[in-house]
């Protein structure tokens, strides 16, 4: 069952939680970075957070579930935007279980349509393929919406939020490029300290 705190009213300060990982160089780093960056909307930085998972393996939903509610934001939150379900190579966050430990509505942004064919022959080199085929399956339909600028389509995964009310968040908070002010800090964040711990 999706559960999530009740968003009767998105306010223009709504406090969402964008997340996203570092690089990694494959074969020579087993962890990699994952940061959560708090935004008010899309214009005010209210905060930063961060764990590490290890590379394709399936341990993202738990860490970046314990890394928001052990956050002093967690409180204040109101949605967790993640950079696509698959982080540190194959680590595949399961959105469902995410929005349960969390109790907040999650989606999930991507700028391309994931390749799901593609996706699965990459997990079959991996152990629990088929776990991890299901929790991509679970993640559920993928929704194709207008970014904010009307040109150009991004697309969506949800859990506890229905797809409507999740487009309107992602406009909202999308100020300064398609994808919201909040995903696309956490890349630059989580990237340039990477490139120094590399």
């Amino acid at each position: 069952m999706n559960r999530h705190r009740p968003l009767h009213i998105i306010k223009p300060e709504i406090r969402v939680l964008g997340v996203d990982d570092g690089k990694f160089i494959p074969h020579t780093k087993d962890h990699v970075l994952i940061v959560g960056v708090v935004f008010r909307g899309g214009y005010w930085f209210d905060g930063i957070m961060h764990t590490r998972v290890r590379v394709d393996d399936f341990d993202a939903t738990a860490k970046i579930a314990q890394m928001i509610t052990n956050s002093p934001h967690y409180k204040q939150l109101r949605v967790v935007l993640l950079n696509g379900i698959t982080f540190a190579g194959f680590n595949v966050v399961d959105i469902q279980a995410l929005n349960t430990a969390t109790q907040l509505p999650v989606i999930a942004v991507t700028n391309k349509k994931p390749d799901l064919d593609k996706v699965k022959k990459a997990l079959e080199n991996l152990p629990n393929s088929q776990e991890r085929w299901q929790v991509v399956l679970n993640a559920g339909e993928i929704y194709p919406i207008k970014a904010r600028s009307g040109k150009q389509t991004i697309h969506i995964e949800t859990a506890g939020i229905p797809k409507e009310t999740a487009q309107e968040i992602i406009r909202l908070t999308s100020t300064r490029s398609n994808i919201p002010e909040a995903l696309r800090v956490a890349h630059l964040i989580a990237s340039g300290i990477s490139l120094y711990t590399t």
